[in-house]
């Protein structure tokens, strides 16, 4: 098995969910965080961007700069705490309640069956109508990294600072991204909770 750290990012506004703290919301008795850090209880390290909270003993807890700067800047600064041998990250939102450890599993062992000079930098999940999630993906460090010096560097600043409210969209223009569509039975792991209605669906899933 592939060894790999996880960041979570936790941050975002949730307008949509009047503000409140979106991972902590609950899917069937437990939390949108909790699950989601759950299905990567094998990653070393676990870093959790955004607010704390009751957390496993070895969960890493930061903040991107400045708090609520967006996921470019969350990524930064998740990936500010991983080992410096770390080559490969699962990069995902904390609003992902159907996540499984299986389904982080395929990701990484497709990652890892790629190699050579034209293997992917990351792997991620389509959804239902062919989007990509790229907060539900696997990633390989130093592409990762590089990109988000390359990013910063277009936007004339320093590192942390400069990244706040720059888009995905932006960061992995320059890498080579994989998209997987998800063909598995049960329910989708790439699914994310942007409303209530969204958790509705989710506790259906769940029951």
């Amino acid at each position: 098995m592939t060894a790999y750290a996880a960041v979570v990012l936790a941050g975002g506004a949730a307008r949509r969910m009047g503000g409140r703290d979106k991972p902590a919301v609950p899917v069937h008795g437990r939390s949108m965080r909790d699950r989601v850090l759950a299905a990567v209880a094998d990653a070393v390290p676990r870093v959790l961007v955004g607010p704390g909270g009751s957390l496993p003993a070895d969960v890493l807890v930061t903040r991107e700069e400045p708090a609520g700067g967006g996921p470019v800047a969350a990524t930064a600064a998740g990936l500010a705490l991983l080992h410096p041998g770390t080559t490969v990250v699962a990069l995902l939102a904390a609003d992902l309640p159907l996540l499984t450890r299986p389904a982080v599993g395929v990701l990484l062992d497709a990652l890892a069956a790629e190699s050579g000079p034209g293997a992917s930098d990351g792997i991620c999940l389509l959804d239902d109508r062919g989007r990509r999630q790229p907060l539900c993906g696997v990633w390989r460090v130093p592409p990762l990294r590089a990109a988000l010096d390359r990013t910063a560097a277009r936007r004339a600043g320093a590192l942390a600072g400069a990244l706040a409210g720059a888009s995905m969209r932006e960061l992995l223009s320059e890498l080579t991204v994989r998209e997987l569509a998800w063909s598995a039975a049960g329910p989708p792991p790439w699914f994310d909770c942007d409303t209530d209605s969204d958790v509705r669906r989710a506790e259906e899933w769940t029951r």
